[in-house]
Formats: structure tokens, C-alpha cells, sequence
């Protein structure tokens, strides 16, 4: 296990998270990635992302199903505009790497959004603090350890309509 790994781990010991990290011989810095080196469907990945709010850093962790829905999410918290902060702002305010951010393990904490489509897998996998580890966890779990907000990230659709209903 690497430095980084390890002490990631040390992290998750210490919030009492039971899941073990697992690394990867190879990167798997995007969620299709992650899901084929584990077997999973893309939305049981958690995708700690990382923006810029009010000039503060948001980390939004998304289904890897999903797109953030940054004006959306900017409603929902009533903030100015959301944009995606640049690698050197990631590293910065996580001390981890673009592809490998983890939801915890930062040098302060970060204002979080934990996507509520997370909650329909029973095991979710999030970073691991490098480009080659994750974790498994679940969506409750990930709004304790993080202290994060639950909300849909992507803006909601409207309801088909029924195809039974008339119109007469």
C-alpha cells in the first residue's frame, strides 16, 4: 500500500468507516474506469468533484451516472456561480489529485453535497485519495463522514406522462 493510500486509510479508521481501500495496478480516474475495474454499474460511483463557490471550494459528490447541474445546485445552497475549479485549486484545497479526490482526508474541511441517487446502491465506491484507490461505502455513510448536504445535483426531469392517461 503507498503512502498516500495508507494514510487515507488511517483517515477512514479514524471516522470508523469499515469499508478497506482497494488500489489498482492502473489509474482509474473516471467513473466508467472505475466501474469496469470493479464490476459495478457507473452510477454506484461516487465522483468527488470539486468547484468553486463564493470563491470557497464545494465538493459536490455525484452519482457517475450523473452531470452536475451547477446552476441547479447553485439554487438549491443560494450561492453565486458554481464553476469547476482548476487542478491547482483541487490539489490545493483537497491535497489530492484531479481523478483521485476522495470525499474526506482534506487539510480543512469542504462544503458538501452528497447526490441523493447515491442512496439507490447499496454499495457505493468513492476515491480513495489517488488515482489508483477507492473505497467502498454507502450514501448515508458518505453524508456522515463528509457532513455533507443530500440534493439531487442534477436537475430533476419532469414526469413522463402516463401512457394510459386520456386526454378526452
Amino acid at each position: 500500500m503507498s503512502n498516500t493510500t495508507a494514510t487515507f486509510a488511517a483517515c477512514l479508521r479514524e471516522l470508523d468507516v469499515p469499508g478497506q481501500v482497494v488500489e489498482f495496478s492502473t489509474e482509474v480516474p473516471t467513473a466508467a474506469a472505475a466501474a469496469e475495474q470493479l464490476g459495478c454499474e457507473v452510477g454506484a460511483i461516487a465522483n468527488s468533484l470539486v468547484f468553486t463557490a463564493d470563491d470557497e471550494p464545494l465538493l459536490i459528490i455525484a452519482s457517475g451516472a450523473h452531470r452536475v447541474d451547477t446552476k441547479h445546485v447553485a439554487r438549491l445552497l443560494g450561492t453565486g456561480k458554481i464553476r469547476r475549479a482548476t487542478p491547482e485549486f483541487v490539489q490545493a484545497a483537497t491535497g489530492q489529485p484531479v481523478g483521485g479526490v476522495g470525499p474526506v482526508g482534506h487539510p480543512q474541511p469542504i462544503r458538501t453535497v452528497v447526490d441523493r441517487m447515491l442512496a439507490d446502491h447499496p454499495v457505493v465506491w468513492a476515491g480513495a485519495g489517488t488515482k489508483h484507490a477507492m473505497f467502498p461505502t454507502t450514501f448515508e455513510e458518505l453524508v456522515r463522514i463528509t457532513g455533507g448536504l443530500p440534493a439531487e445535483v442534477a436537475k430533476p426531469q419532469p414526469p413522463a406522462p402516463s401512457p394510459n392517461r386520456s386526454f378526452n
